[in-house]
């Protein structure tokens, strides 16, 4: 239920609740009157700056109260909530059912919009998850993908060499079958399918002819949940018990299998580093800071084994402090992880300690309890996770100093050849296509380190221009692309900002472009390509400036000249061709799209199909659809046949 202040009535507002007001910061007078409006329930709060962009989103147990904090008397805050307080103008509110529905809604809304003010952890990966199947006979694999679809998942896994290796132990021990195919007892009695070669090579059991009982299938799925979760001493126990059953049943065949698979498995948890002699499950949540860059770190410890980690890095982090650090790390985790242990143990408390041991619990269905150690073993977990998080920032900040050392030369020589205070490993470069003013569009191509990142490629339909006029379109695509990042801005994401813009025209387009920019208050380093001389144009200079004919900074305009025209000549092609199937052949009775299509592919152009011979054509057209066709053009003469 979402709640826009602006619309909140403002009748039976106690004129009381808004005398908490901070002394030092003036507020807007509507917006004290909807905060203390807000309704009690639990849910997210969105503040907002002037500009109406969403700079912090948070979550409350009470959302009223909560809010209004922000606006107390001689409440203490740190340096970033005072300077996040000054720029409130508006707030909206999400009301939802639960304090975990709260939580999980405010790590969407900070994915999604980046608030300024908000600690955004940043590991960027994608991880992957162990999908076991909601079937009669479920399969396991591994998958990037959530669906709910009522499958279970297990991970994130943040070490894939080491899931795949997993997976590989338990496909050996258990025999879980590879194959995609719908299994159910009905398929199993029709005899629908029949065994494949994993049988054979005893990789699978063959519950496709339903020659391992459900039963027993699924007692195998749950072994390898076990193993999976790092858990591997109760399978142990298992196939050990089994095996000396089948042993006292004289099965010596059917032992020496339960052996061979206790031998590998024990030989799998050999190789998993002990940290803890009570071999209790726990995770270990470390921190660390080095200048304005800081890392969390959870260490996944299951029956006292190492079994995995995940760090999150935390860029700008002056301001924000080790306890809403903490929070957000915990939050973030354990929204993802499928699995809760009893005990966490953390360098330093959140910032909502009660909220979040209230979310575990739920979502645990039993207890949890947060640790805090200051001495002894439990306390050297915490010390070794905090090593860790450093060792993460130092190779962190050698792999930035890396990329900057590692610049290509044809970007440092065009920094140096246009005078640019910085390298323009970031490069945008437009240009417009049309034909005799009709379908207008204009290309954004990006090149970063000197070669192309087409995913970053945009097209644009020009909108507000219906003749030849290339200022206009510029000015529109200009405005477009750059109002965009303008916001991208305003929310903290730099990652889309150019270090050079390159319009392929001459001083008009540029001076176009640059207006545009001026306008919408960016400053950016902006170029014009003049198309006959290769000419580089500078805003306010009419003068051009030539670059060295045999230099690399002249190649790599050239490249990016070059890619932006041919994509605008494609994206324009592919309209133009669209528009032509829709005004010449499918206006014709009986002739689809598809016809139209098969027609061009094999014919050509549409005056070859209007001169082609019946003989031809029939091969593609039915008998009335060739009729049709023939009737279409000799009505209308030369006048629609294109080239």
């Amino acid at each position: 239920m979402l709640i826009n202040l602006n619309t909140v009535s403002k009748q039976n507002i106690n004129t009381k609740d808004i005398d908490y007001i901070r002394e030092d910061v003036s507020f807007p007078k509507e917006l004290l009157e909807k905060v203390a409006s807000l309704p009690t329930k639990p849910g997210v709060y969105l503040h907002k700056n002037k500009a109406g962009n969403i700079i912090y989103v948070g979550k409350a147990i009470n959302l009223r109260s909560r809010v209004r904090s922000y606006f107390q008397k001689g409440r203490p805050v740190d340096a970033k909530t005072k300077a996040l307080v000054r720029k409130i103008e508006d707030t909206e509110v999400i009301v939802v059912d639960s304090e975990a529905e709260a939580l999980i809604l405010e790590d969407t809304l900070i994915k999604k919009h980046k608030p300024r003010y908000n600690i955004l952890l940043r590991d960027d990966k994608t991880y992957p998850y162990v999908r076991i199947t909601k079937e009669p006979y479920p399969r396991i694999f591994t998958t990037r993908r959530v669906i709910k679809d009522g499958s279970k998942y297990i991970g994130p896994f943040t070490d894939v060499g080491q899931i795949n290796r997993v997976m590989r132990t338990i496909r050996s021990l258990f025999m879980i079958r590879s194959c995609d195919l719908n299994i159910t007892q009905d398929t199993i009695d029709k005899k629908k399918h029949r065994v494949c070669l994993d049988y054979h090579i005893k990789k699978c059991e063959g519950p496709c002819e339903g020659l391992i009982s459900e039963k027993d299938y699924n007692e195998n799925i749950r072994n390898a949940i076990q193993i999976l979760q790092g858990k591997t001493k109760e399978v142990e126990s298992l196939i050990e018990q089994k095996m000396y059953e089948a042993g006292e049943k004289m099965q010596f065949e059917r032992a020496a299998s339960y052996r061979n698979k206790l031998m590998a498995l024990r030989e799998y948890s050999s190789k998993q580093k002990i940290v803890a002699a009570d071999l209790a499950d726990r995770d270990v949540i470390g921190l660390a800071r080095i200048d304005d860059i800081a890392c969390s770190i959870i260490l996944k410890i299951r029956e006292g084994k190492l079994i995995g980690k995940r760090h999150y890095i935390i860029k700008d982090a002056l301001l924000a402090n080790e306890a809403d650090i903490m929070q957000r790390t915990v939050e973030r985790w354990y929204i993802e992880s499928d699995f809760i242990p009893l005990n966490i143990y953390l360098e330093c408390e959140p910032s909502e300690p009660e909220y979040l041991i209230d979310f575990l619990s739920k979502k645990r269905e039993a207890p949890v309890h947060f640790h805090i150690p200051k001495i002894g073993n439990k306390k050297q977990m915490i010390e070794m996770a905090n090593k860790n998080a450093v060792y993460i920032i130092k190779d962190y900040n050698l792999a930035m100093d890396r990329r900057e050392q590692t610049i290509p030369r044809p970007v440092v020589s065009l920094q140096r050849d246009l005078r640019l205070d910085k390298p323009p490993r970031r490069i945008e470069c437009f240009d417009n296509s049309h034909i005799q003013g009709s379908e207008l569009v204009s290309s954004m191509v990006v090149f970063e380190d000197g070669k192309p990142k087409k995913s970053e490629y945009r097209k644009y339909i020009i909108q507000t221009v219906n003749k030849n006029d290339d200022f206009a379109a510029m000015r529109e695509t200009i405005g477009r692309r750059y109002k965009r990042l303008k916001d991208e801005i305003s929310k903290g994401d730099l990652s889309r900002k150019p270090d050079l813009i390159i319009i392929d025209g001459g001083k008009g387009q540029l001076s176009s472009a640059k207006k545009i920019l001026d306008d919408l208050g960016l400053d950016l380093k902006i170029v014009g390509l003049a198309k006959r001389l290769e000419e580089i144009f500078f805003p306010g200079n009419s003068e051009p400036f030539m670059l060295p004919r045999t230099s690399s900074s002249l190649k790599l305009v050239q490249s990016l000249r070059d890619e932006a025209h041919r994509f605008a000549i494609t994206f324009h092609r592919s309209l133009r061709d669209k528009r032509t199937l829709q005004t010449e052949l499918t206006q014709i009775d009986g002739i689809g799209e598809k016809t139209a299509v098969k027609l061009l592919s094999a014919v050509g152009s549409v005056k070859s199909i209007k001169n082609a011979s019946d003989e031809v054509l029939s091969k593609h057209l039915t008998a009335k659809q060739l009729a049709a066709l023939k009737k279409h053009f000799s009505e209308n003469g030369n006048n629609n046949a294109g080239t």
